[in-house]
């Protein structure tokens, strides 16, 4: 009970170590988010809609990928970014940009699985309509991307979510370092061995308030969805 009543001061009362972690966190995840969706969406959009030889196995593997453990992911940022690694030359192992690119990779599968399965469903319902009207490919993707964005936003809200209750992966590439690399989730690992449990509750009421606000806003974004296709 003590631990519960110092956990919520910390919170309430603004202290400055907890919300600068969830600061950094808030950052590194939005930021990989961003970064994964640059990559992401294009290519599921891709995957829904052409045709090509080995099409199944891609689809087959991005689904794969969705489930892919944090730490393999972690370990491949590592060996890319280490200094022997083809992207050794950028030098930003243990920064909150390694943290960025690890993350970003973790969420790239789900956010490409997604996309395809919603382009791919509304493509079904507006393939003669396009077809008809000799939609080239482009604008043809512009016009599904456009018509499925409120579903698009909640998949990128699944992707946030995703990334921010990460550990494994930012632990191996940013290293935990206190007022540099220390996110929520490293954070509650750390504090939670050493005993501090105040702090470690604390980031954790943070945490799971952020997971609870990003499923409210997919489900909002959901509905108004289906009230505008409606």
């Amino acid at each position: 009970m003590v631990e519960e009543t110092s956990a919520l001061g910390l919170v309430l009362g603004g202290d400055p170590a907890l919300y600068e972690i969830v600061r950094l966190s808030l950052a590194v995840s939005l930021s990989a988010t961003a970064l994964a969706a640059l990559v992401a969406l294009p290519l599921g959009a891709y995957l829904a809609l052409v045709d090509f030889p080995g099409r199944p196995f891609v689809i087959v593997v991005l689904n794969a990928f969705m489930g892919l453990p944090p730490v393999v992911v972690g370990l491949a940022a590592f060996l890319l970014l280490s200094r022997s690694g083809p992207l050794g030359f950028l030098g930003i192992l243990f920064t909150p940009r390694a943290m960025v690119f690890a993350q970003a990779l973790l969420v790239i599968p789900i956010i490409a699985a997604l996309t395809r399965q919603t382009i791919e469903d509304l493509w079904t319902e507006y393939r003669d309509e396009l077809t008809a009207m000799r939609v080239a490919p482009m604008p043809r993707v512009a016009t599904l991307i456009w018509d499925a964005r409120f579903s698009l936003v909640t998949v990128l809200l699944a992707g946030f979510g995703r990334a921010a209750a990460e550990v494994g992966t930012v632990m191996i590439v940013g290293g935990n370092i206190d007022g540099f690399t220390r996110t929520m989730t490293t954070a509650i690992a750390l504090e939670t061995s050493k005993g501090d449990l105040a702090l470690a509750m604390g980031l954790g009421i943070v945490l799971i308030t952020l997971i609870v606000l990003v499923n409210a806003a997919a489900w909002s974004i959901r509905r108004i969805g289906e009230i505008h296709a409606g």
